[in-house]
């Protein structure tokens, strides 16, 4: 039986958020502000940029792609003076272990499921491509954390930036800046607030306007704001890119497989949300 186009991008939308659950976290904040860093842009930046060694903003704002480089230069490589990318990896796991038990509680995290998903999804990520996927590359370096949640994290994570790092190539063809990414997104109304990515990118009030200036000369948004049929258009095909250059997991994993990780992934996706994972009053357009 032929993989569904779309079967992929399914299941990264059942699995990657177990791994964003941490980036919403007190655990993970605290675990990491142990280790003397700020809460908040130097937390998540030296957090998601540990893999890659103790690099400095240049190398931060070419694989995140849509943070401005004065803001990230603002922290990085200075996270590297406070403490090592050792520690940082060190210290999210904890994080990740202590926000996952929260979450799901323990039955869960000791179920035949979790220990089942966790086999799937490193299955999965091991098959994933690392040529021009820096920051897959980098974590499948990682090794396999033992217990299955975790394990599961481990793999999250990966499958999350092997899609990732694949967007960003296909956001690259699409003619999209990394802040024009974002205003064209949070204009659907499916992502974080623009505060919410204005705070956190580093992005000003008068260059996300400028920005959606650009996406309207281009007529992807509206006077409105609203996403355009040429906007929507664009960005279908940016996804369409995506699952293309994001196959090779879910190849190796095959159909069956692929939908089974999706049905015990989603299980535990809708379990972190129902248990407050995901605040809601972050999220929507505007």
């Amino acid at each position: 039986m032929d993989m569904d186009a779309t079967a992929g991008r399914r299941c990264h939308n059942a699995v990657s958020p177990l791994h964003s659950t941490v980036y919403f976290a007190p655990e993970y904040r605290d675990e990491l502000a142990a280790l003397g860093l700020e809460p908040g842009p130097m937390s998540y930046l030296a957090g998601r940029a540990a893999p890659l060694g103790a690099v400095g903003a240049g190398a931060v704002t070419a694989t995140f792609y849509n943070f401005d480089h004065a803001h990230v230069a603002r922290y990085m490589p200075a996270a590297w003076t406070v403490t090592t990318p050792e520690a940082v990896l060190a210290a999210r796991l904890r994080g990740a272990d202590r926000t996952l038990r929260r979450l799901l509680g323990a039955k869960a995290l000791v179920s035949e499921e979790m220990a089942e998903a966790a086999g799937l999804a490193l299955r999965a990520a091991g098959a994933g491509h690392r040529e021009g996927r820096p920051l897959y590359a980098a974590n499948a370096a990682l090794p396999v954390p033992a217990e299955p949640h975790l394990a599961l994290w481990h793999a999250a994570t990966l499958l999350r930036e092997h899609r990732g790092d694949g967007h960003l190539a296909a956001l690259a063809v699409a003619g999209l800046s990394g802040i024009e990414a974002l205003v064209l997104h949070n204009a659907t109304g499916e992502t974080v607030t623009s505060a919410v990515l204005k705070q956190t990118r580093g992005w000003s009030a008068a260059q996300w306007a400028a920005a959606a200036d650009r996406l309207r000369e281009r007529g992807l948004l509206d006077d409105a704001g609203d996403v355009t049929e040429a906007g929507a258009a664009l960005r279908g095909g940016t996804e369409t890119l995506t699952d293309r250059l994001d196959a090779a997991p879910y190849d190796h994993l095959g159909p069956a497989a692929t939908a089974r990780l999706t049905e015990l992934a989603g299980g535990f996706t809708r379990l972190a949300r129902a248990a407050g994972a995901f605040p809601p009053e972050l999220f929507g357009k505007g």
